[in-house]
């Protein structure tokens, strides 16, 4: 299968190009993407833990999912088609916020990411992928900060830097209604 191309864009997440996906990251060019944080009515949230086959961030928990952009696409529609490529899943999304961020990854690869942050709800149950997610659960973000303390090394890279963000997006959302 031909590896998908991506979006490169410049800080202001102008499109300055596209290239492969592999490519992107292992020259650490800043490219767009998308994560999705699904909740269910409870208010838990949805984790996935990425399948073992991965190209990195193998067999690490993570938000429900997460992907890139592909030229033409809207970050929205990434992330809808994500949300159902992945995890099975439909539902109404909404973008909170973005961010920039740059770390050095496993096998070489370096994320360099304008990722923009959706969130949703939904009880709806996974219908995983196997090819990209080994597992998923939910969890309290209760209990979230008590395993991040400690075992952050189950967690990918991009998650330890927004959850927390994330968590005070839903608060203030709650408190404005």
């Amino acid at each position: 299968m031909k590896e998908p191309f991506i979006i490169l864009v410049d800080e202001n997440d102008t499109v300055t190009g596209i290239l492969e996906k592999s490519e992107v990251h292992k020259k650490a060019l800043l490219h767009r993407a998308v994560s999705v944080f699904i909740f269910n009515s409870k208010g838990e949230w949805v984790l996935q833990r990425r399948a073992l086959h991965k190209y990195h961030s193998k067999s690490l928990w993570t938000n429900t999912c997460c992907s890139h952009p592909y030229p033409g696409e809207t970050s929205l529609q990434a992330a809808n088609r994500r949300l159902g490529e992945e995890m099975g899943l439909q539902c109404e999304l909404y973008e909170i916020f973005s961010f920039r961020y740059k770390e050095q990854l496993d096998n070489g690869m370096t994320e360099n990411e304008l990722d923009h942050v959706f969130i949703g709800i939904s009880d709806d149950l996974p219908l995983l992928n196997q090819d990209e997610v080994m597992d998923w659960r939910v969890v309290s973000y209760t209990d979230l900060e008590r395993e991040m303390a400690d075992n952050p090394a189950n967690f990918t890279v991009w998650f330890k830097k927004i959850y927390r963000k994330v968590n005070e997006c839903i608060k203030e959302k709650n408190n404005e209604q």
